[in-house]
């Protein structure tokens, strides 16, 4: 079993930090549970261009307003508490926060922690298992 506590985690190294964005990863690879989990925030105002060419995403708003938009259809989608999205196509996208945002994010494939978005909004690939 494992249990992790998020405001021990928030002063860790399991707090990772970017433009518009911090987020404390709570299971990641090496726990082998075949998905990681973080709580993330995003900053009021930002605008993030993502696309995790590598990794499929699904999100869950907990706390505050904003937008994802699919740059493939150019569909814009409000987010609020309650709403869940998922990039099961490998989705390029920009989210926009209105006002701070508080999301619970699944990664698949798991991430190792220490990752931030390259130049074009992806993840890297992590390494296989050895």
């Amino acid at each position: 079993m494992i249990v992790r506590d998020y405001h021990e985690a928030k002063d860790s190294d399991r707090r990772v930090e970017s433009d518009g964005w911090q987020s404390v990863r709570l299971l990641l690879k090496d726990d082998r549970m075949g998905f990681s989990f973080h709580i993330t925030t995003i900053d009021q105002g930002a605008e993030l261009r993502m696309h995790y060419k590598h990794h499929l995403e699904s999100v869950y708003c907990v706390s505050g307003t904003g937008s994802i938009e699919d740059l493939a259809t150019g569909e814009v989608h409000d987010i609020r508490p309650g709403v869940v999205y998922a990039l099961d196509q490998n989705d390029r996208h920009i989210l926009r926060a209105g006002t701070e945002m508080t999301m619970a994010c699944v990664f698949n494939p798991p991430v190792t922690g220490r990752e931030v978005h390259d130049e074009s909004g992806a993840y890297p690939l992590p390494a296989e298992a050895s």
